[in-house]
C-alpha cells in the first residue's frame, strides 16, 4: 500500500517527558504538528534496598543475565548507579550478558550505561525470549521492572529453570505538564492521540478527567497503539482504536498511521 506523509495533522504524543523526544522527532519529519500531553512519570519507589542490594550483586558480576525491558529501566539504572557510586566498568568488565528488549532500549543501553548488548529479540514475547536466553537451573537473572509489571517474563524464565531477582525499580504516576490538550479538544483541532503502553492509556484517561476532560472528547479522533495489549486498554476506556501498529516499536506506529491516512485519502 502507497504510504503518505503526515503534512497537516496536529498529533498527541502521550508519551513521558524523558521519552517523547524520538517520537516527535519521527512525525515532525513526516510533516505533523505534534502536541505534548505527558501521562507517565517515572518516580523512584518508597524503598531502594532490594534495588541497591541487586545492582551490588550486578557489580560483583554475581548474576548471568540482565534483562532491560524498556527506556525507563536504562534512566534508573544508570541514576541510581551513579547514586550508590558504582562505576560502569565494574559491569562492563564482568561476565554479566545483557538483554534488551525493543530497538530504543538497546540504543539508551549502550549510551547511557555503555554496555553491549548481547541479545535483542525481534519480538518481546515472554517464552520465545526466555528461550533466546537459553538459561536453565541454576542461571541467575537480575530483571529491574515497573512495580506494575507483568509476571509473565518471570513464570517463563522460572519455568526454564532460572533463579531470577525481579526487583522494582521504579513507579509509574500520572503525568503533568505539555499541552493543554483539553483545550484543543473542545477546540476540535486534534486529528490523532498516540498510545505506547497500557499505562499511557490508563494514565490518560485519569489525567483527562482531572483536568475536566472525558473520553467522549475522541469521538472523531484517530486513536492509534502501538500493539494489541495497548488497544485493548484502550477500549477498555472506550477509545475508538483505529490503528494498531504491526510493529511494536514508535517507527512502526507511525508508519502504520502513514498507511491508514494514505487508505483514507
Amino acid at each position: 500500500m502507497t504510504t503518505q506523509n503526515l503534512t497537516g495533522l496536529r498529533i498527541a504524543n502521550t508519551r513521558a517527558i524523558r521519552q517523547a523526544p524520538d517520537l516527535t522527532r519521527l512525525l515532525e519529519a513526516e510533516g505533523a504538528q505534534v502536541l505534548h500531553y505527558p501521562t507517565v512519570e517515572i518516580e523512584p519507589c518508597a524503598d531502594y534496598a532490594e534495588f541497591d542490594a541487586a545492582l551490588t550483586e550486578l557489580a560483583r558480576g554475581q548474576f548471568d543475565w540482565l534483562i532491560v525491558t524498556s527506556t525507563n529501566t536504562v534512566y534508573i539504572l544508570a541514576d541510581r548507579l551513579r547514586d550508590l557510586g558504582i562505576g560502569l566498568e565494574s559491569i562492563t568488565q564482568s561476565k554479566t550478558k545483557v538483554a534488551a528488549v525493543g530497538s530504543a532500549t538497546a540504543t539508551a543501553i549502550a549510551q547511557e550505561l555503555n554496555l553491549v548488548v548481547d541479545l535483542l529479540p525481534d519480538e518481546y514475547v515472554a517464552e520465545s525470549l526466555a528461550a533466546s536466553l537459553h538459561v536453565g537451573k541454576g542461571s541467575r537473572v537480575f530483571l529491574p521492572q515497573s512495580a506494575i509489571a507483568r509476571p509473565v517474563l518471570v513464570k517463563a524464565l522460572q519455568r526454564a529453570g532460572a533463579e531470577v531477582r525481579a526487583v522494582a525499580a521504579y513507579q509509574t504516576v500520572v503525568g503533568h505538564g505539555g499541552d493543554d490538550l483539553p483545550h484543543h479538544f473542545w477546540q476540535g483541532d486534534v486529528d490523532v492521540v498516540l498510545f505506547t503502553s497500557a499505562s499511557t492509556v490508563h494514565n490518560f484517561v485519569s489525567r483527562l478527567k482531572s483536568e475536566s476532560g472525558d473520553a467522549g472528547m475522541l469521538c472523531d479522533v484517530t486513536v492509534a497503539c502501538i500493539g494489541p495489549m495497548t488497544a485493548e486498554a484502550a477500549r477498555r476506556h472506550e477509545l475508538p482504536v483505529q490503528v494498531v501498529a504491526e510493529s511494536r516499536t514508535v517507527e512502526g506506529l507511525v508508519q502504520s498511521l502513514k498507511s491508514y491516512f494514505a487508505s483514507r485519502r
